[in-house]
């Protein structure tokens, strides 16, 4: 392990890699001292101290309330600041099939909710001084 690369992220990779298996096409990657996780160029879920999370909404924020579950929390600048990510219920991490419809619906919601970046607009043609 390199200095700054949490042992979480790096520990249990595998374990992580194996339960989105069955959700086709999904990368992780190494941030903010734990994982991303993406699926066509678009982050969806993450994991941090161990915990993976899953992007929510109006759409299916009442089944992870219903589960007990809660929004990822960090402190920014001393205030917490929660994300539109929640809490995987531990029940389906044995359950590869609800976790799979989970996952997918999670990242729907992503997909839904991404923000496009502004197109570059070109670059105007200097003004020819008038005489």
């Amino acid at each position: 392990m390199r200095p700054g690369e949490s042992a979480v992220a790096v520990g249990n990779l595998d374990r992580w890699v194996e339960l989105f298996a069955p959700v086709d096409g999904v990368t992780l990657r190494r941030m903010f001292g734990g994982l991303g996780v993406f699926r066509r160029g678009i982050m969806f879920a993450l994991v941090s101290d161990d915990i993976l999370y899953l992007k929510a909404d109006d759409a299916n924020l009442a089944a992870f309330k219903a589960e007990g579950s809660g929004p990822f929390v960090y402190d920014g600048m001393g205030k917490p600041h929660a994300m539109p990510y929640w809490r995987v219920p531990d029940r389906l991490l044995d359950e590869p099939e609800e976790f799979r419809d989970w996952a997918l619906a999670a990242f729907a919601v992503a997909e839904r909710t991404r923000t496009a970046k502004p197109k570059k607009k070109p670059a105007r043609k200097a003004a020819k001084a008038v005489r």
